[in-house]
């Protein structure tokens, strides 16, 4: 790699420089024994996103209908509490929320493929604080995912 590629190497970021320079990363999911493509591979960052926003959605409006009367801040502090308790008790038993359902997508163990009830608690509560869902890995895991030792797949 001559001197104009390494000071160029910034337009394309790190991931294609180290390639450039011989570094095989693999397909996301690779490390963890999952397939590339199709069931059981790791879930994209899109569906992932429309899961959440089903599901946060469906949480808002428990909170709005049923607890609160009128949306104000109160319904959203209701809305995170309907979404803690609607991950932890669904992720803990089934392994997937409505929304994920919707979307195809379901949460598994690292090694034993299902998920107890103190990592659904662990994972949903990092998800809660909402900052370790956005540090991913270069398998697309989020942080909360990493701690809880799971991993986001497709159906």
């Amino acid at each position: 790699m001559d001197k104009r590629q390494a000071l160029g190497s910034w337009l394309s970021g790190p991931r294609e420089a180290a390639e450039a320079a011989g570094v095989d990363f693999g397909y996301r999911g690779e490390q963890l024994g999952l397939p590339e493509e199709g069931p059981g591979s790791i879930a994209r960052p899109g569906r992932r996103l429309g899961a959440l926003a089903v599901d946060w959605g469906l949480c808002l409006l428990i909170a709005y209908g049923l607890i609160t009367d009128g949306y104000d801040q109160a319904t959203s502090n209701w809305a995170l509490l309907v979404f803690f308790l609607l991950h932890a008790l669904t992720l803990g038993t089934v392994g997937f929320t409505p929304g994920k359902r919707l979307f195809g997508l379901r949460v598994v163990a690292e090694g034993t493929g299902t998920v107890t009830p103190w990592r659904a608690v662990v994972r949903t509560l990092l998800l809660c604080l909402a900052i370790p869902a956005l540090v991913w890995d270069r398998d697309g895991r989020g942080l909360h995912d990493r701690l809880a030792r799971t991993v986001e797949v497709r159906i």
